[in-house]
């Protein structure tokens, strides 16, 4: 019984662990670029979109679909950015050993 009062007080320090983990990524913002660094998305590390720059040389109006596709590449790069940096905090907090297949954070 003694090993399990351990491993609660074990669980609820990693709970405490994550949610400030949830904190500090939420804070976290990561650039990604796409077209040679002409387009820049900046992603919190929720996901969510907190700034688009664009060249002035790619601002042609015969040209917006190439414009639209960078974004989008650009928006993809700073998403696979956020996640890795995610997976890198994690493997710390957890010492290494990862989630299981499909368990992302946040929950």
């Amino acid at each position: 019984m003694k090993n399990l009062g351990n491993m609660l007080k074990e669980a609820q320090k990693m709970q405490a662990k994550m949610a400030e983990l949830q904190e500090n990524l939420a804070a976290v913002e990561v650039a990604g670029s796409a077209g040679a660094g002409l387009v820049t998305v900046t992603v919190s590390g929720k996901g969510d979109i907190k700034r688009v720059k664009l060249d002035k040389a790619l601002v042609d109006p015969e040209e917006v679909e190439v414009l639209e596709d960078l974004i989008v590449a650009a928006a993809a790069d700073a998403k696979t950015k956020v996640d890795q940096t995610m997976q890198e905090e994690m493997s710390k907090l957890t010492g290494g050993m990862s989630l299981p297949p499909g368990m992302k954070l946040p929950f």
